[in-house]
């Protein structure tokens, strides 16, 4: 009997949003950590450290480190404008509780 691979992605490209609004792309194979790392006085990216808090705004999964690698630097090369498209097409509002949906 052969071993079956494991399909789900292992690694991340996510972007976290700062406290002063500037947007910050990185890598990971465990985003809830590395969000709480960047949130960490000692252990967040030294970019991200004077700006916390930090929230989380995108994220993509991603079958292996080089394509992570590649999508992060994708991401890097897009204008500002950009990245908030990215950012917005990935986390749709929803609308509020107590507010009626549209037809």
């Amino acid at each position: 009997m052969s071993q079956t691979t494991n399909s789900r992605p292992h690694w991340y490209v996510y972007i976290v949003q700062c406290k002063d609004f500037t947007l910050y792309t990185g890598i990971t194979t465990n985003l809830s950590r590395r969000l709480q790392e960047h949130n960490s006085p000692k252990q967040g990216a030294r970019y991200t450290r004077p700006r916390q808090p930090v929230e989380l705004v995108y994220r993509e999964a991603v079958q292996s480190r080089s394509a992570a690698a590649s999508r992060e630097y994708q991401i890097k090369q897009l204008t500002l404008e950009k990245k908030k498209q990215l950012i917005a097409n990935s986390f749709p509002e929803e609308p509020p509780a107590n507010t009626p949906a549209t037809p």
